[in-house]
């Protein structure tokens, strides 16, 4: 049955999407009673837009196991996806509860309460999503961009520049390092890091804007 799942889930990711359908319908088939194949079925309906049919094979998981936590995670997706943060949150809270211990569940769980503008509510979900993965240089961005917003600016200082370690083209982290030296009356420093965002970046309008009011700035100072 292993076997068959993972053969399954390999003509997924070869994009062999109705092949792997038929393979996920032979599995439940065979072990009705078991929720791994309707969580593997859901995962496939969720990843071609079925979501209707993606949430009920991930209920039938849970209906016939209540912990599986990787039905929930799902399901979180799923809401996620439709903006439905609030019910996304619900659903990444259980599948953490029940013993969900990956990156992607505490990053996704953490970025349901940024979209809400819960900045600090989300930091400790982002936080364990950086330590999880420490080189997903994503999860740490949202994870300093969070601490900025909560105006931990101090801390969220560091963690750009951690970004910048993993990930040198990261035009936003070089933006929100600007924009740090900008509240620390650092115009040098922060025009240096809106020149670095807009070089890998040209269109990047928030660096093109924050640059044209220093210079505008110091054209005046010079006027």
């Amino acid at each position: 049955m292993e076997d068959k799942n993972q053969q399954a889930i390999e003509l997924m990711k070869e994009q062999k999407y109705e092949e792997a359908a038929g393979l996920f319908n032979a599995i439940i088939e065979e072990s009705p009673k078991d929720p791994v194949g309707y969580i593997n079925f859901g995962n496939l309906l969720l990843h071609i837009n079925d979501t209707e049919r993606a949430e009920l094979f991930y209920n039938r998981a849970i209906e016939l196991d209540q912990n599986a936590a990787t039905a929930y995670y799902g399901l979180g997706s799923l809401y996620y996806d439709q903006a439905d943060f609030a019910t996304a949150q619900k659903h990444f809270f259980q599948a953490v509860e029940i013993g969900l211990e990956e990156a992607d569940v505490y990053y996704l769980l953490g970025m349901t309460f940024f979209h809400q503008e819960d900045y600090k509510l989300a930091l400790p979900y982002l936080m364990r999503a950086a330590e999880l993965d420490p080189n997903e240089a994503d999860y740490l961005f949202q994870y300093g961009l969070s601490l900025a917003q909560g105006e931990y600016i101090d801390d969220a200082k560091p963690i750009f520049k951690q970004v910048l370690k993993l990930d040198e083209s990261h035009s936003d982290a070089h933006y929100n390092l600007g924009v740090i030296a900008l509240y620390e009356e650092d115009l040098e420093g922060a025009l240096d890091h809106f020149d670095q965002a807009l070089a890998i970046q040209p269109e990047h309008m928030l660096a093109s804007n924050a640059k044209k009011q220093i210079m505008d700035v110091w054209h005046n100072s010079d006027a």
